[in-house]
């Protein structure tokens, strides 16, 4: 199959066709309002997700990744259109959802140990009582492989498992739908494939749904089942791309198909077209 019926397949099917829908972004721009002059960020975003789906996003640097997260985890409302979670529209942090940040640092409480760091936002969650608590948190730990670190703080540990830390939290949360916001830009190569095939194995075991936002095209085009790819800023959607790899990978055997490369030089060849500000003709 060719890049070009690949795209052609997404367009079809993966983000438009029939079938239910967990994350549905619809018409959704953001405009900043400051001193001077307004600033669009995000002009007319629009896809859908499916629920078990893994899609990542790439784009440009500063085309708006970070803001369309955070607009979808109602961090931020949209200046127009609409995030839409399981038929209920986001106006706020919704319940079913969980959010990895890239700064891990700053979202780990150091004078917490990695047990009660995980343990916290399940403090808020209803219905949960602390005997169960304690069950999602020794199922989240031993999922990363960090069974053994629960009585140590996040200082006592290295970045990779700071962040293994933070994957934690958010799967003891046990969302429905998770997001990732380049979770990986901190950590060296090695920590990272160990990180990308963490994931995919989460995601296998949880059947959650995930939204992975990188700035790396290989990443993205390893850990996806699709890759939506952003247009310059103001944002709009410049291609949504089906990755057609096997459902089992590695990083050594997928790495190195050819299939692996063409689809990773299709995402960059578009990515370098976005810097060059092409959008789609619909968009201007």
């Amino acid at each position: 199959m060719t890049v070009h019926s690949t795209i052609e397949k997404s367009a079809a099917g993966a983000s438009g066709g029939p079938g239910p829908v967990a994350l549905d972004v619809v018409g959704m721009g953001k405009t900043y309002a400051g001193s001077g002059a307004a600033v669009e960020a995000v002009r007319d975003l629009t896809f859908a997700v499916r629920p078990g789906e893994l899609v990542c996003i790439v784009g440009p640097s500063g085309c708006g990744k970070t803001t369309l997260l955070r607009c979808i985890a109602g961090l931020m409302s949209p200046t127009v259109g609409e995030v839409v979670l399981e038929g209920r529209r986001v106006d706020g942090p919704p319940e079913g959802m969980a959010v990895v940040f890239q700064e891990y640092g700053r979202s780990l409480f150091p004078w917490l140990t990695v047990s009660q760091n995980v343990e916290l936002p399940l403090k808020d969650k209803k219905g949960i009582g602390k005997a169960r608590r304690r069950e999602l948190v020794a199922e989240a730990l031993e999922a990363v492989g960090l069974a053994h670190a629960g009585e140590q703080y996040p200082w006592q540990l290295s970045g990779g498992m700071q962040q293994r830390v933070a994957i934690a939290r958010a799967v003891a949360y046990e969302p429905k739908v998770l997001l990732m916001d380049e979770p990986f830009a901190a950590v060296d190569a090695q920590t990272r494939a160990d990180l990308e095939d963490l994931v995919r194995s989460l995601w296998h075991r949880l059947g959650v749904t995930v939204l992975f936002v990188t700035h790396d095209i290989d990443e993205s085009v390893y850990l996806g089942e699709r890759v939506i790819i952003l247009s310059s800023s103001p944002t709009v959607v410049l291609e949504d791309v089906v990755i057609d790899l096997p459902d089992d990978r590695d990083q050594l055997t997928t790495r190195s198909e050819a299939r692996f490369a063409e689809l990773r030089t299709h995402v960059y060849e578009r990515i370098q077209e976005a810097k060059r500000g092409h959008r789609p003709a619909a968009a201007g």
